[in-house]
């Protein structure tokens, strides 16, 4: 099974909404699950039971929480932003479903920082995928113009990683 046939799989998961897909072509064998998404909706809490109750009513109002249990989301850093919309840049996406990180090892300094100039081959990142570290590399070379992702965050297969302005 060729990486075209998993990632065209990996669409067809996205695409469907289904929750898991396997295919076996003899001895190749390929399982593909999604998770859920983690919003206030589907959290089970320790105190509730572990039987599923049925979600409640759309118009129903949710339980207010005390400021203190709900934590501030983090405030995005300068470098990750959304994508600029300019048609000269190039888009450096993940291949994969990962968890981004940007250094080789924690406390390490990043591989690159916005306004890095970069070489084809260097490494950006890496994306943790089944306990393997897959270094993503620089396909131009130019100057990182944005981080898409903070470090540690989970990415999605195609999603944008950086944006590099060709030299």
């Amino acid at each position: 099974m060729t990486i075209e046939e998993i990632r065209e799989l990996i669409k067809v998961v996205a695409e469907t909404g289904i929750s898991e897909l396997e295919v076996q072509r003899g001895e190749n064998r390929v399982r593909i699950r999604r998770t859920p998404e983690v919003n206030a909706h589907n959290i089970v809490l320790p105190a509730q039971p572990a039987v599923a109750a049925p979600a409640p009513a759309p118009s129903a109002p949710a339980p207010a929480q005390p400021p203190a249990a709900t934590p501030a989301p983090a405030p995005p850093t300068p470098e990750t932003t959304e994508p600029p919309s300019d048609a000269t840049l190039v888009y450096v996406k993940s291949p994969i479903v990962g968890t981004f990180y940007e250094a080789p090892a924690p406390g390490a300094p990043p591989f690159v920082q916005v306004g890095d100039t970069v070489r084809p081959g260097q490494v950006l990142c890496i994306i943790e995928s089944m306990k393997l570290m897959n270094e993503i590399e620089a396909e131009v070379a130019g100057v990182i113009v944005s981080r898409m992702v903070q470090n540690g965050q989970p990415v999605e297969y195609g999603e944008t990683l950086f944006a590099i302005r060709p030299l």
